[in-house]
């Protein structure tokens, strides 16, 4: 015959009431299994549509470099033809190569780079490995200083190297890796690219911001890091073609070097500023500059140019959208949904304990007992449902990840969101054990002794 529970009256003095309180709560689970089930589920469903697309919203509207992001900037110059603002009044998201070599060599910014995108052929030289395309930019060597990439070996090229593009390059760790071997300094080693030689200078450690706030224009913005880091003049000199967007307001002259002259926007720059502060300082700048360049017959618009730090570039971007938001508010809601059902499911739990209830009070127990005790025991459910609901949210992750590549960055639970998860499981079930703990506490002892 098993032995029975010892009453709660009887638990030693010494013995903390919460941790009693706490076992006891875990004992409660297999009392009525089919109704525990049901609570846990209920709350773990509504915590993994909470914490799914909660993680996404987290990933997506993260600040990807807090140390610096008031310090970084995007300059956007209007150098379009015509004498009148397009509709909208947005200059556009890049600029001209003539733009971006001005600003870059008249250096107005503690740091500063041009960026574009380029793809080029790698050619290992192995015949285990043939040639394969792969993903780069083309920068200036302060862009590794400015966005804090991170070196494995080796370093950035030098200032004399950027102004005569030099044939040297970084490269990613994972290109590193597949070409030179795991475990090797690529330092000093040559790399074919696009059927000319380079000397790598650097590797670059894994580095994946997300978003990937440098290069939001014609690529993924939750896409990871780039393999080749190429002297942005040496690109160019090399013709290496643009891989991402190109926008021309009028004709271009023929080729690549036809797209360097012209007015068409393909280059993204960034600008790096001592301090937030001297925002205005470097907008003056700017609006001097175009005044300039209207005196030597280049711009023919009113004076309009933006400055946006990464945060403000990111929203004028819509790097999250309005979709993203709208379904986690409709989590949250489905999440409110789930406590009210549980609710009733705690209800139906309690009530059908009112002998054990009465039976406390008669031994002494005060309404501020039971209701801990009770409570307790609904924050014990919500910690079993925190287990199961962050088991239901790594599997709901899984499949978008499975779904759709590009945001597979995202969809990464940090430290941060399992504690969140956690809290909010049980924070969930406190709440929906707050009326049915309330109305355990109204048992009247002499009634329910009466009864028995």
């Amino acid at each position: 015959m098993p032995k029975p529970a010892p009453s709660p009256a009887r638990a030693p003095e010494e013995v903390d009431m919460f941790t009693y309180y706490l076992g006891l709560g875990f004992r409660s689970l297999r009392r009525n299994p089919v109704l525990t089930i049901l609570m846990v589920l209920t709350l773990s469903v509504g915590v993994a549509a909470s914490m799914t697309t909660l993680t996404l919203l987290h990933g997506m509207s993260g600040n990807p470099i807090p140390g610096k992001s008031d310090r970084l900037f995007v300059p956007l110059l209007d150098n379009g033809p015509g004498e009148e603002l397009d509709g909208s009044g947005e200059p556009p998201r890049q600029v001209s190569h003539t733009d971006a070599v001005n600003l870059w060599d008249q250096a107005k910014g503690a740091l500063q780079t041009p960026l574009y995108g380029i793809g080029p052929a790698i050619d290992s030289g192995r015949a285990d490995l043939p040639p394969f395309f792969s993903s780069g930019v083309a920068v200036g060597r302060d862009f590794f200083a400015m966005f804090d990439v991170p070196f494995l070996h080796g370093q950035a090229w030098s200032a004399d190297d950027d102004r005569r593009g030099a044939a040297v390059v970084v490269i990613g760790r994972e290109l590193s890796e597949r070409v030179f071997g795991a475990g090797v300094n690529a330092v000093g080693q040559t790399i074919r690219i696009s059927d000319v030689d380079y000397q790598v200078i650097g590797v670059v450690d894994t580095w994946n911001p997300v978003p990937k706030f440098y290069r939001l224009i014609g690529n993924s913005s939750f896409s990871e890091s780039e393999d080749v880091y190429m002297p942005f003049r040496t690109a160019v000199n090399r013709e290496l073609q643009v891989n991402g967007s190109i926008d021309c307001s009028s004709e271009s002259g023929p080729g690549f070097q036809g797209l360097v002259a012209s007015e068409c926007v393909w280059i993204q720059y960034w600008v790096e500023l001592e301090s937030a502060s001297k925002r205005q300082e470097y907008a003056d700048y700017l609006n001097a500059y175009i005044n300039e360049q209207k005196a030597l017959g280049r711009y023919t618009r009113p004076v309009n140019f933006r400055l946006y730090d990464v945060m403000e570039w990111l929203d004028f971007n819509e790097v999250v959208s309005d979709d993203t938001r709208t379904s986690t508010w409709l989590a949250f809601a489905f999440l409110l949904v789930c406590l009210v059902n549980t609710v009733g499911l705690l209800l139906a739990k309690f009530s059908a304990r009112p002998g054990e209830i009465g039976v406390r009070r008669a031994l002494g127990a005060t309404r501020r007992d039971v209701f801990t005790q009770y409570l307790t025991e609904a924050g014990v459910i919500g910690l079993v449902g925190a287990g199961v609901g962050l088991g239901l949210t790594f599997g709901a992750l899984a499949y978008i990840r499975a779904l759709d590549e590009s945001i597979a960055l995202v969809t990464r639970i940090d430290g941060a969101m399992l504690g969140t998860a956690v809290a909010l499981s049980i924070a969930a079930s406190l709440l929906a054990g707050l009326l049915p703990t309330w109305r355990a506490c109204q048992v009247v002892p002499a009634l329910q002794l009466k009864s028995q």
